[in-house]
């Protein structure tokens, strides 16, 4: 099979990836085997090709968590499925990625692509739908119409389907930080109810919608935790929620622990590393089908870029990299 692969990890300005001929992937007995029509690309991507070597003997490493195609075949153990059902995942971080014609994915993390939209349309959606939602709705958090949640990086790929979630399941009060009048816009329309300029000071932005310091009651810090992390106790009220996707270098806990904040990290691949509930993944993709067939979610794809080459996935990795993409970038195999 043609795959998209590279030895040793290496900068955007060395990009090394290449077009490579590999073996089709071996199924374990819960595995399904899936011939890839899209994949997406997001910020883990990046690091990991920045981070991670390919290993002694192996057959190079494989990029890619986030993907929708068409089953080839199943193994053993895999109930529920067969070959020829159209699907949409997220991967698991350890195994080879999307970034190839054919990938073998376990079973329980998989779920059945919303009939109404493309293979480009749905790759957009699987690692930032899991993310949003279990920052969102598996923290313990009690959502009623009086509670105000800020979502910090409103255009993201996470922060977009954090807005759409909160929205179709909660019945919140939803802000959104956006400054370009492209990703304002953008927030808007995937309904966050009011929007906040994050060149600006944002208690002054939120007092613009009558809501003082010291009464939100959830903060998703979706990117660029470290600028924020002394002004977001100032914005909680006590006893509220904080939860963060990205690893600030360090976290000064003083100013959380006087208003006894609960903070939160959500890492996606956390189930699947440990074996922690992997299943409960597949439960939410058919949940975020349901609501997408239902048109109270839609996809986030933004871009999207046709074939499998390394050139489309160099500019790819290029647009995520400078920071100013909105939505998702898809590339078509």
């Amino acid at each position: 099979m043609k795959a998209l692969a590279y030895r040793t990890a290496h900068a955007l300005a060395d990009f090394a990836i290449e077009e490579v001929d590999l073996p089709l992937p071996e199924l374990k007995e819960g595995d399904v085997l899936v011939r890839v029509r899209a994949f997406s690309v997001n910020p883990v991507d990046t690091k990991v090709r920045a981070s991670r070597s390919a290993a002694e003997g192996s057959r190079g490493v494989v990029l890619g968590w986030d993907g929708a195609g068409v089953i080839e075949k199943v193994g053993s153990a895999v109930a529920g499925f067969k070959p020829g059902d159209e699907v949409f995942y997220a991967g698991a971080l350890m195994r080879d990625g999307s970034n190839a014609e054919y990938q073998a994915v376990d079973h329980r993390i998989v779920a059945p692509k919303p009939a109404n939209l493309g293979f480009a349309e749905a790759a957009a959606l699987p690692l930032t739908s899991l993310t949003a939602w279990e920052a969102m709705l598996e923290g313990g958090i009690e959502f009623t119409p009086q509670t105000k949640v800020l979502v910090i990086g409103g255009a993201g790929g996470v922060g977009s389907m954090a807005i759409q979630i909160l929205k179709a399941a909660t019945p919140a009060r939803v802000f959104a930080t956006a400054s370009r009048p492209e990703t304002m816009a953008w927030c808007e329309r995937l309904g966050a109810d009011h929007i906040l300029n994050h060149h600006n000071d944002l208690s002054d932005e939120l007092a613009r919608y009558g809501v003082e310091p010291g009464t939100l009651d959830v903060v998703f810090g979706t990117t660029q935790s470290r600028r924020y992390l002394k002004v977001i106790p100032e914005l909680l009220r006590p006893f509220g929620h904080f939860c963060l996707i990205d690893d600030p270098e360090t976290l000064d806990i003083v100013g959380f622990k006087r208003k006894a904040i609960r903070v939160q990290w959500e890492y996606m691949f956390s189930k699947t590393f440990f074996g922690y509930r992997p299943e409960s993944q597949g439960t939410i993709l058919r949940e975020v089908a349901r609501l997408v067939e239902a048109g109270r979610l839609r996809t986030t794809v933004n871009k999207v870029l046709k074939g499998l080459t390394a050139a489309n996935l160099r500019e790819a990795h290029a647009l995520l990299e400078a920071g100013e993409s909105v939505g998702k970038i898809v590339v078509e195999v």
